[in-house]
């Protein structure tokens, strides 16, 4: 199993910029898929970006492409997302979440972290 700490969210001025990390524990880490999500207020949850065990592909959602980052060292054991440009709406709690490549869905999600972004 896996266990997911995420840290680095805050409160930030619309156009800003904001890097979440999540610590992954076990041997295996670098195995997984890594992925981010969020869910704001009354809504569901919903992706935001995703990463390969190797760093090598990664995947955004379109309300995150062109702005967010998502890295990784597994070296440290660790998933980053670097969030630029910052809007409103990108305000929620943010996850992060592991995967095992052999299954269709992620298995694993940390406690997440708030974001706030204002306008």
């Amino acid at each position: 199993q896996v266990q997911l700490v995420e840290s680095g969210g805050g409160l930030v001025q619309a156009g800003g910029s904001l890097r979440l990390s999540c610590a992954a524990s076990g041997r295996t880490f670098s195995s997984y898929t890594m992925g981010w999500f969020r869910q704001a207020p009354g809504r569901e949850r919903e992706f935001v970006a995703q990463i390969n065990w190797s760093g090598s592909n990664t995947y955004y959602a379109d309300s995150a492409k062109g702005r967010f980052t998502i890295s990784r060292d597994n070296a440290k054991n660790t998933v980053y997302l670097q969030m630029n440009s910052l809007k409103p709406e990108d305000t929620a709690v943010y996850y992060c979440a592991a995967r095992n490549p052999s299954f269709a869905q992620y298995g694993y999600w940390g406690q997440g972290t708030q974001v706030t972004v204002s306008s």
